[in-house]
């Protein structure tokens, strides 16, 4: 492997040469001041936010846009899910101006750089709702000026810059790579983690080779390097990949937990121990199910686009509906289990710990935890949740809001979901029946998993 120097906009970039095909730019750091001093975030949820955060670091001014009044109200008042250093980042950046917070689209115009950052869920058909996405790239593209940067960091389908940014871009007259310069660049976002985006590296695919250039400028001091592909579509299958790789791969370690049940063998000692071999392996972990904004959604983009070439790729197909089955499984362990101690879910106190999708974060959207809420309510049963984080959900029974003190209850059953950390869980010790769906509470005896 070698190594190259390039110099672009007065700035030095160090590149690995991996083979005569393949370009990886392990650093690209620059020690003088960013070139671009103006950056526009386009939505700022779990994605934009930080992104914004990793831009100011690097010393540049930073506009955040979004069309939600509320949304922007939140981030003003500090009501929004950010670890404790970069709530104190987002403090300072707003009382010195360097954050500035608009719903006024025209601020676009004025800025050297535009990444969008919004979301791009799936609806209850599993198919993309692209809604947010195709409004924020017309905005982006109506308020674009000559020499402007545009970025899309948000999953999607392979082509859409092409259809969203580009075409669009080109019926106004400006020539890509000339006049305004556009590139894919997917998010690596870790919700609940500080400044995940300065510990990864970001694939950028510009429509031309100094699209790339100026991409990889845009974002070369939020990451830990930047590496370079041929084109934007193959940085859209390239998020592709990456999220349908994980959700596989849970799909097979519920799999595995169910085949380990069957022997009546631990599963987390298992892949702890399949986890020593120092290649060819990498753990993940069975769950009560996945839920967030990536893994539930981002493999159907791929699923919906190729459904038009009349192709159906299997393993993805198969792990996807595995994973939306298994809410459905815990419900049916939890069944079994009050079955077995003479009673049934109708009419049965079941308390879930955790309703957030992951730890760590105050985040329900997508959660499995509604989903069992949901079935064990049409199944009768009385249904209370505790989190710390979340203090209300909705459900087919209604709003629930959480229990505080959930010691106090008396359950016939408690299903633990999500385990946040540095919350004391030492009560469910005195529990009478405890299904672990997060396979994570080891020193209770008494547990069951799924």
């Amino acid at each position: 492997m070698g190594r190259l120097a390039i110099t672009y906009g007065g700035r030095r970039f160090v590149i690995s040469v991996f083979d005569s095909f393949e370009l990886g730019v392990t650093r690209a750091r620059a020690a003088s001041a960013p070139k671009f001093r103006s950056i526009a975030v386009v939505g700022l949820g779990y994605v934009g936010l930080p992104t914004a955060l990793a831009l100011l670091e690097s010393g540049t001014r930073v506009v955040g846009y979004d069309i939600s009044e509320s949304r922007l109200a939140a981030i003003k008042a500090h009501r929004v899910d950010l670890p404790d250093a970069d709530q104190v980042q987002l403090t300072g950046c707003l009382e010195t101006g360097r954050l500035s917070l608009t719903t006024e689209a025209s601020a676009l115009s004025g800025v050297e750089a535009v990444v969008v950052c919004v979301p791009t869920p799936v609806d209850e058909h599993l198919v993309p709702d692209l809604a947010a996405l195709e409004a924020a790239c017309s905005t982006a593209v109506a308020h674009c000026r000559p020499g402007q940067t545009i970025v899309l960091v948000s999953t999607t389908y392979v082509g859409c810059t092409r259809d969203l940014v580009v075409r669009p871009l080109e019926r106004r007259g400006l020539v890509v790579g000339r006049d305004v310069f556009v590139a894919f660049s997917p998010e690596r976002i870790d919700p609940g983690v500080r400044h995940i985006p300065r510990s990864a590296q970001r694939v950028v695919g510009g429509v031309t080779s100094l699209c790339t250039c100026r991409a990889s400028e845009v974002l070369n001091a939020t990451a830990a390097g930047i590496y370079p592909v041929s084109s934007p579509e193959v940085a859209e299958l390239t998020k592709l990949l990456e999220n349908t790789f994980r959700a596989v791969n849970i799909a097979l370690a519920n799999e595995f937990a169910v085949v380990a049940g069957l022997f009546d063998l631990d599963i987390i000692e298992v892949i702890r121990a399949a986890a020593t071999k120092p290649y060819g392996f990498m753990p993940f972990y069975p769950g009560p199910g996945v839920g967030g904004h990536c893994i539930p959604c981002d493999p159907h983009y791929l699923l919906w686009q190729l459904k038009s070439r009349r192709v159906t790729p299997p393993v993805t197909d198969a792990a996807m509906a595995a994973i939306a089955a298994r809410p459905r499984l815990v419900v049916t362990r939890a069944e079994q289990l009050l079955a077995a101690a003479g009673r049934s879910l109708s009419g049965s106190r079941i308390l879930i710990v955790g309703v957030a999708y992951k730890p760590a974060v105050a985040d329900s959207r997508g959660s499995p935890a509604l989903e069992i809420i949901d079935e064990l309510v049409r199944a009768g049963a009385q249904v209370a949740y505790t989190d710390v984080l979340v203090d209300r959900v909705c459900t087919a029974g209604g709003v629930l809001t959480t229990k505080p003190r959930p010691a106090e209850g008396d359950w016939d059953l408690v299903i633990v979901h999500t385990v946040h950390p540095s919350v004391d869980h030492s009560w469910l010790t005195q529990a009478p029946m405890v299904l672990d769906a997060s396979y994570q509470l080891e020193h209770l005896d008494h547990r069951h998993v799924v």
